[in-house]
């Protein structure tokens, strides 16, 4: 889904129809670097209803945006783009426009010097923004337009990612309700200030997705859409786990669970260690 995608995603270890937080197993890859895989509390009709979060602390790494049109080359995989520029992880960095060279995000993009979206889109209202130009500031965090001064933003760091907002600054899911579903991948940040790849290939209703994953122990403070269906790219290549995922089903366009292989994608948001 390169434009607007609407994800339903269930989330984590929680019954939908209960208060109780159940508390998440997480598997400690590297010290900042923590792994879990949730069973949803909602079964999807399709796939195995699992939800893949790779929860990191910019303390210890460095977030990455690889964007092809800036390195002149193609639309590439995600594997491929990892293995390239040395990533540990990876997910896509945003939806894209369906013209032109098919590499420029639907949302504002700028990697340093280079700026692949000047534009800020302002139906999305959050950014992902990253690499400080102050070393005391927060060295990654999400920005919601709303509540929070984006001129300070965009002065203080030197990369963004805009995607679409779908939690608000009360905690409140925002996204309107719609009976299509697909394949999702997203991108938070907790309370205490970790962000979160979060990838489901069981399709869900983006609504009924966030308000699971705002019922669950993950602790959400900012939630962001970064893209669904089978362009939904989910990458993690370390000595201690290997997850490498893609989705597939998404309201008409895929209503399968067929896809087995990443397609290639023009942005990837990625980390490395300090």
């Amino acid at each position: 889904m390169k434009h607007l995608a609407y994800i339903p995603i269930l989330f984590i270890c929680v019954a939908a129809t209960s208060s109780k937080k159940e508390t998440i197993v997480w598997q400690n890859l590297e010290k900042g670097l923590d792994y879990a895989l949730l069973d949803a509390p909602v079964k999807s009709s399709y796939a195995d209803s699992k939800i893949d979060v790779l929860r990191i602390n910019p303390a210890y790494f460095t977030f990455e945006l690889e964007c092809m049109e800036q390195k002149k080359n193609g639309n590439k995989k995600i594997d491929q783009i990892c293995t390239e520029n040395k990533l540990i992880a990876a997910v896509n960095a945003g939806m894209f426009k369906l013209e032109g060279n098919f590499q420029t995000c639907t949302g504002y993009m700028k990697n340093g010097t280079y700026t692949n979206n000047a534009t800020l889109n302002p139906s999305y209202k959050t950014v992902f923004t990253f690499n400080p130009k102050d070393t005391s500031k927060k060295s990654a965090t999400l920005i919601d337009l709303t509540c929070e001064d984006w001129a300070v933003a965009k002065s203080s760091y030197t990369c963004f990612s805009q995607g679409i907002r779908m939690v608000n600054c009360d905690g409140k899911a925002t996204w309107q309700a719609s009976e299509k579903k697909w394949s999702m991948v997203l991108l938070a940040e907790d309370k205490a200030g970790n962000i979160l790849f979060i990838f489901s290939r069981s399709p869900y209703k983006v609504l009924d997705y966030t308000n699971m994953l705002l019922q669950s122990d993950l602790q959400l403070k900012r939630l962001m859409y970064l893209e669904g269906g089978p362009e939904a790219s989910f990458y993690l290549d370390h000595p201690n786990a290997s997850v490498k995922k893609m989705g597939s089903y998404e309201t008409g366009f895929t209503e399968n669970d067929n896809n087995k292989v990443y397609w290639e994608i023009p942005n990837v948001i990625g980390i490395r260690r300090k």
